[in-house]
């Protein structure tokens, strides 16, 4: 199958700090030794891009990138924060050139990349349909042939002649996303604004991604973190580390890395350093099992979460939850602390443990999440995927069922048969 998009050893490189003559300096060297064929003189070999890392004037957004996308391929984009991941998508796009190398792409490029792009605030979402079609390069028959689509599939239609400064961010994303989606283009490029819009709005857009690739065969590159829509939109995926490209796989297998290859859970330091000001703050969490594992548990073993908690005021009503989530993102179960205890939660230091039985959880990877909150008032503190786990199979039948979905959660359900004949 020809390939739609093709990158080439691709890298970009930021310069930090603030922008003066210093940097117009620095581009104008490597743009003349980019004409005498002479390699970058800023370049630092062997750099790569290590958000924890003090120091350096530069930073490698991304380095030596190379790989195909098939045409009529819907490919999804893996990474933690600061991978790289908005960059390869501009560069794609054209918003930002490459330091080095080549990136081919056959078709016109709509793109969908920050909530409100190509909007002007003044203007209404009507005018702004025009504007913005525009932008992606649609001509004005073009864009007044599929202006009843566009605000129906947007859902904005009763505000439609409403300047979009009015505009709510998912009604934004609702009316960016219409345009880039009912576009005459080949390639479509979405990064993780329809994390914006509601869970209808999300279906929908997956829906018609599926549509536009399979019927109208368009490319669709897509970033979020969001694994389940990954796993299910995606046809591959590619994950990107640190600006470097780590691997081209399934989804299913890139998703499997991706966990495998994130922290196991957050040190006491960081684990407070992520958390709001507020008047109950998380101190530590740890995990450990009946049988003395702490990241891969079997199947036939207790699961024990312990965390340490600071409640610096007593608030009436607090609730305290452990949510475990499957590797697709979806919420397994919630436990919450008022299940088992009648007294209210003591001001000051506190440890709480969460046992989960075993046989509980059917093998695979997990993450969990910590939460204070006052029940339909306010959340006062959360904490996602602050511990990541793998349960494996210790020698029962689900290894007759390899890279078979067998759901989440084991239930021991009673069977009754009758042999023989049955009236």
């Amino acid at each position: 199958m020809t390939a739609a998009i093709r990158f080439e050893n691709v890298s970009k490189q930021y310069r930090l700090g603030e922008v003066g003559t210093g940097t117009l300096s620095h581009d104008l060297h490597r743009a003349w030794a980019k004409l005498r064929g002479k390699p970058d003189p800023f370049a630092l070999v062997g750099s790569v891009n290590d958000r924890a890392q003090k120091g350096g004037e530069y930073v490698w957004a991304l380095k030596d990138i190379s790989f195909d996308v098939k045409q009529g391929e819907i490919l999804g984009v893996i990474g933690r924060n600061g991978a790289g991941k908005s960059t390869l998508l501009k560069l794609l796009s054209r918003v930002t050139a490459p330091t080095a190398g080549r990136i081919r792409a056959r078709g016109r490029i709509a793109s969908l990349l920050e909530v409100g792009t190509g909007f002007h605030p003044e203007l209404t979402g009507r005018e702004n349909i025009y504007l913005n079609g525009a932008i992606l390069g649609m001509q004005r028959p073009e864009i007044a042939r599929q202006l009843d689509a566009i605000i129906d599939f947007s859902g904005c239609a009763k505000y439609i002649d409403t300047p979009v400064k009015r505009y709510s961010s998912g009604m934004m994303v609702r009316l960016g996303f219409a345009v880039a989606a009912h576009l005459e283009c080949e390639i479509l490029v979405v990064d993780e604004v329809l994390a914006v819009g509601d869970a209808e709005f999300q279906k929908r857009c997956i829906a018609k991604m599926q549509s536009v690739s399979s019927g109208a065969g368009k490319t669709v590159l897509f970033v979020s973190h969001n694994m389940g829509a990954m796993a299910n939109l995606c046809t591959r995926a590619v994950v990107l580390d640190q600006g470097a490209l780590a691997i081209v796989e399934s989804p299913q297998n890139a998703i499997r890395f991706y966990h495998d290859s994130s922290p196991l859970y957050q040190s006491p330091k960081d684990l407070i350093a992520l958390q709001l000001d507020s008047e109950l703050k998380f101190r530590s969490v740890s995990l450990d099992s009946s049988d003395g594992s702490v990241d891969k548990i079997g199947f036939r073993s207790k699961v024990n979460l312990k965390f340490e908690y600071f409640l610096e005021v007593e608030i009436v009503g607090l609730e305290l939850a452990v949510a475990i989530y499957g590797v697709n993102g979806n919420r397994v179960f919630t436990s919450e602390r008022s299940m088992c205890f009648d007294h209210p939660v003591s001001v000051g230091l506190s440890e709480a443990t969460v046992s989960i039985p075993a046989e509980t959880l059917v093998p695979g990877h997990y993450t969990v999440e910590l939460a204070a909150s006052v029940p339909n008032s306010r959340i006062v503190q959360i904490l996602k995927e602050v511990f990541r786990f793998e349960i494996v199979d210790d020698g029962y039948h689900f290894s007759r069922y390899k890279d078979v979905d067998v759901g989440c959660v084991y239930v021991r359900c009673d069977w009754h048969e009758q042999a023989g004949q049955v009236s």
